[in-house]
């Protein structure tokens, strides 16, 4: 018998009913309903970065996350070009290595984990032409000053390409005044859609000099973007039931309140979870000054009988869903605050990490009650 559960996870993220429901149907690709349908997710994906056509374009694109990263990273960067990645966690490690596969000139600046990338780093690079950071950095949680990188970026004559996988729709960003060429997110994460499909907002007159640029053809994105553009139709078979349900996560995000009620829910998602968690005898990685709402990363407590593998089984038993960690120094295990979770949600998890320490054997700070009735 399946188990529903919850999860507390950086994507996939718990999702609602009614998002789940809307892929009940079957739509061609080609149907008008569903053509108009992918051009009102569009249209909505503008909106929400506070950017709008013609000045910038949204190209939806089949698969990952990741997937859309190296479609832009392919697409936009030319034979001759270089680009700079400032990296402060695992996310910004995988662009530098994507760029590398793909034979484009890379350098990196890498700074700790524990603090955020400031215009600062961006120190002399000879012919750097576009500049990659992640936003909202999941190794961590730590947010990056994406303004801040921006305005230096485009001082420098150069593109600014930004992972936003795990802050757009859930941290207020606008697009264009922060100065980004090519914003990259996921459908499965902060809009709280499934996974299928990641979207690029780009800056249209940057993406049009990009002819000719493109090393791959199913990740080409331009001819993506031109696709769309002729007939609405993506060049290859997109996913009908995903954007569906993505449509429906829209409306229900705006429904909520947009991107500030959203930021709240969250936001209140993680104080109660931190605040939790140290009662529990838990220390978070970061600084809370550097700590986003979006994902906190906690230290192993320093207990023999502490076992991640057995903690995260005993925890995904009692229906919570928790993530390892991804931190280059120190073993840290990292909870989400995002997607379909609210304070009672939380109070399940803190009640569940409760009783799985006491399950393992591990000492809880003096005064907490073991949540185990008596029998």
């Amino acid at each position: 018998m399946s188990v529903t559960k919850l999860l507390f996870t950086p994507g996939p993220l718990t999702t609602s009913r009614t998002v789940k429901e809307a892929m009940l149907r079957d739509l061609g690709s080609r149907d008008g309903e569903f053509l108009a349908i992918v051009s009102d997710i569009r249209e909505r994906l503008l909106r929400l970065g506070c950017c709008s056509s013609p000045n910038y374009e949204c190209v939806l694109m089949q698969g990952s996350g990741t997937f859309a990263i190296e479609s832009v990273l392919s697409s936009v960067i030319p034979r001759d070009g270089k680009l700079l990645v400032l990296i402060n966690g695992a996310y910004g490690r995988r662009i530098a290595q994507i760029a590398r596969v793909n034979g484009i000139a890379v350098d990196v600046v890498e700074i700790p984990e524990t603090r955020e990338v400031t215009a600062r780093d961006l120190a002399v690079h000879p012919g750097i032409t576009h500049v990659a950071v992640v936003h909202c950095e999941t190794t961590t949680g730590i947010l990056n000053p994406i303004k801040e990188i921006g305005a230096a970026v485009s001082r420098a004559g150069a593109s600014l390409i930004v992972d936003a996988m795990s802050s757009f729709g859930a941290v207020p960003l606008n697009v264009a005044t922060c100065s980004i060429d090519y914003l990259v997110s996921s459908a499965n994460k902060c809009i709280e859609g499934v996974p299928g499909f990641a979207f690029v907002l780009a800056r249209r007159e940057a993406l049009v000099a990009t002819e000719g640029f493109a090393r791959s053809v199913s990740l080409d994105l331009l001819a993506q973007w031109m696709g769309l553009e002729k007939d609405g139709q993506f060049r290859f078979t997109p996913p009908t039931h995903v954007l569906l349900a993505f449509r429906q996560a829209l409306l229900e995000l705006e429904k909520e309140g947009g991107i500030e009620a959203r930021a709240a829910r969250y936001r209140e998602n993680y104080r109660a979870t931190v605040a939790g968690m140290r009662a529990l005898g838990f220390e978070e990685y970061l600084h809370p000054r550097h700590q986003s709402y979006i994902i906190t990363s906690f230290r192993y407590p320093d207990d023999p009988n502490f076992s991640f593998e057995e903690f995260y089984r005993r925890l995904n038993e009692k229906g919570c869903v928790i993530y390892p960690g991804k931190v280059s120094e120190g073993n840290c295990f990292r909870i989400g605050h995002i997607g379909q979770i609210f304070q009672s949600n939380v109070r399940d998890l803190l009640a569940a990490v409760r009783s799985t320490l006491y399950e393992m054997g591990i000492d809880l700070p003096q005064g907490v009650e073991t949540g185990i009735a008596d029998s």
